[in-house]
């Protein structure tokens, strides 16, 4: 690596550290000084609170990655550019684009942390509300009188389930279809075996719904369900809510809702976001380059200036084409996308204006 390559990404990486830390510090010291009576009165202990803020780190360093980025990028070149460091590296025959090639380098590179820690945030949002007491833990080994959400728009109501000995008491399966192709069921069994990897049903009924007045009932002595797979832990934890779900997880509880006739437009978009956040670390590189230029002459202030209104922009109109996508003024993916393609086309546009 070249001493100007250096150079340009420890400016880059020594801002970004301060946001993409300092940032989320300051956001949950506000929500703490915000939420710290009503944790008091529900009895949680300091540690309790700390492991909470603790697991909720993660989600909030996520939302400043982009923020990150882009001061990052604006300091860096207006830096060089209010030092004379930038005429001089043209000057001696290197381009703006090989300056900035750094930044783009990391700029990826971002990305792709943000990317895996984007599968991270969901387990820890999960520890977070265990901690505090908003999810029970999985650590019983009985639950009774319950209903389990589960793909493929099916749902288990259970009497009584036995983790220990693998036994289920009463169970009943339902699915809502959407027509021949896809049919409505219900299946009850009064005593269900896990052994092998697999549940066994024992002495129960099936019933098929193809038509809304056709029904067609089977008796068995014992069934083997393809879908029913979920373990005996897996059942005693509680559903997941939509944030507490990888990006793998929410596709599948989007395909069951789209099975069983639901509307999954905002679930969709906020799957696709956990891809497009974090590539805008890249393309707001681009952005902030661009921008670092047209403001390096003006003063430290007017650079801040810029940055907070492009990171507020940036945040209303992930903002407005979310509530599009969710409400179907635009389709899903194209609204969680939006964004990133407007952010990149006035970038490219701008390192096009700039004299290299």
């Amino acid at each position: 690596m070249r001493t100007l390559d250096r150079y340009v990404a420890g400016l880059y990486l020594k801002v970004f550290f301060i946001v993409v830390v300092g940032a989320p510090l300051m956001f949950m010291i506000i929500k703490l000084t915000d939420d710290l009576d009503r944790y008091l009165a529900r009895g949680l202990t300091a540690q309790q609170v700390f492991l909470a803020y603790l697991f909720d780190f993660p989600y909030q360093m996520g939302l400043a990655f982009p923020v990150a980025s882009l001061f990052g990028a604006v300091f860096t070149v207006a830096l060089m550019s209010r030092n004379f460091e930038m005429t001089a590296a043209k000057a001696s025959g290197i381009s703006f684009y090989r300056i900035i090639a750094p930044l783009i380098v990391l700029g990826t590179f971002m990305s792709i942390i943000g990317l895996g820690l984007g599968e991270l945030v969901p387990v820890t949002n999960r520890l977070r509300a265990e901690t505090l007491g908003e999810r029970g833990r999985a650590s019983r080994t009985t639950r009774t009188r319950f209903v389990y959400g589960a793909d493929g728009g099916r749902a288990y109501t259970v009497r009584r389930l036995v983790a220990g000995t693998g036994r289920i008491d009463d169970i009943v399966i339902d699915r809502e279809g959407t027509g021949p192709e896809y049919p409505t069921y219900r299946l009850f069994a009064p005593v269900g075996m896990w052994s092998e990897g697999r549940w066994r049903l024992l002495r129960g009924h099936l019933h098929y719904y193809p038509e809304r007045d056709e029904a067609v009932t089977f008796a068995f002595d014992s069934l083997y369900q393809r879908d029913f797979s979920e373990t005996p832990q897996e059942l005693l934890a509680e559903p997941k809510d939509p944030e507490e779900m990888n990006y793998r997880e929410l596709g599948h509880f989007i395909e069951s809702i789209r099975r069983s006739g639901g509307d999954a437009r905002r679930l969709i978009v906020e799957r696709e976001l956990k891809i497009a956040f974090p590539i805008a670390c890249l393309i707001v590189v681009l952005f902030g380059s661009a921008l670092g230029m047209s403001t390096g002459s003006r003063g430290p202030a007017m650079g801040i200036g810029v940055a907070l209104a492009t990171v507020l922009l940036y945040l209303i109109s992930v903002r407005i084409a979310q509530g599009m996508g969710a409400g179907g003024v635009l389709p899903p993916t194209l609204a969680a996308w939006f964004p990133n393609s407007l952010f990149l086309g006035v970038g490219l546009v701008l390192l096009a204006n700039t004299k290299t």
